[in-house]
C-alpha cells in the first residue's frame, strides 16, 4: 500500500464561510478522529491530497504542527457533485499494527473460456488488515473456468494478513454462455419491436380524419 506524507494545518473557524475562505485558498476543510480522543479540525493542501487519494486506501501521515505526527485512512471523501473538486475529507486516525476493515478492488485476470461472457456481480471485498499493510486489492483469475462456473467471495485468496469480512457466500462472477445472452438481447429487441408495430395501427386509427 501507499503511505503519503502531507502537511496540515489547524483550523479554528468553523461553518460553511470558513470552508469555503479555506477551499479558495487551495486548502480541503478536514477533520481527524479516531481511538477515543477529540475530532481534531484541519486544513490539508488541495493538490497534494487530491494526488494523495488517487490510489484506493492511501494511509496518510499527518503533519500537524505542535501535535504528535498521526496516521490516518481517508473514509469519507466529500466532492463537488458537478466540478469534481475536494469539499471535505474525514480521515480515521491510526496506529501500526492496528486492525481496520476496509474495501479493496477484486480485478479480474486471465481470458474467459470461448464462447463465455463473463458477469462480474461483485467489484469490492470488504476485508480486515493491518492498517500499515492494506492490499491494494485482489486478483481473481478468470483462466480454466467452464461455462456455468461460480466464484464466491470463500474461494478468493486474500493476501497474507488479510481476513474476509465479507459473506463467504457472495458471488463474485458467473461464466454465463455468450450465445444465450446474445439470444435474450435479440428477442427483447423483437419483443420491443412488435409492441411497436402494434400499437401503431391503433394509434392511426383513433387519429382524426381530416
Amino acid at each position: 500500500m501507499s503511505e503519503v506524507r502531507i502537511a496540515a494545518e489547524p483550523r479554528t473557524e468553523f461553518g460553511k464561510g470558513a470552508a469555503r475562505r479555506t477551499r479558495r485558498a487551495g486548502k480541503v476543510p478536514a477533520v481527524l478522529y479516531g481511538h477515543g480522543t477529540d475530532p481534531v479540525h484541519i486544513a490539508l493542501p488541495g493538490h497534494e491530497l487530491m494526488l494523495a487519494l488517487k490510489t484506493p486506501n492511501v494511509l496518510l501521515t499527518i503533519d500537524i504542527p505542535g501535535k504528535a505526527v498521526e496516521l490516518a485512512l481517508p473514509k469519507d471523501v466529500q466532492r463537488d457533485p458537478i466540478k469534481g473538486f475536494l469539499e471535505h475529507v474525514d480521515l480515521l486516525a491510526v496506529k501500526r499494527g492496528e486492525k481496520v476493515t476496509v474495501e479493496i478492488a477484486v480485478n479480474l485476470t486471465g481470458d474467459v473460456v470461448s464462447g463465455g461472457l463473463v458477469a462480474q456481480e461483485t467489484v469490492q471485498l470488504s476485508v480486515e488488515a493491518e492498517a500499515t499493510h492494506i492490499p491494494d486489492g485482489v486478483d481473481v483469475s478468470i483462466d480454466g473456468l467452464e461455462i456455468g462456473a461460480q466464484v464466491h467471495a470463500s474461494d478468493v485468496k486474500l493476501p497474507a494478513g488479510s481476513t474476509l469480512v465479507t459473506d463467504p457466500e457472495t458471488l463474485i462472477l458467473q461464466i454465463n454462455d455468450a450465445s444465450v445472452s446474445a439470444g435474450d438481447t435479440e428477442g427483447e429487441a423483437a419483443e420491443g419491436e412488435a409492441a411497436t408495430e402494434e400499437e401503431a395501427p391503433a394509434e392511426a386509427a383513433e387519429a382524426p380524419a381530416e
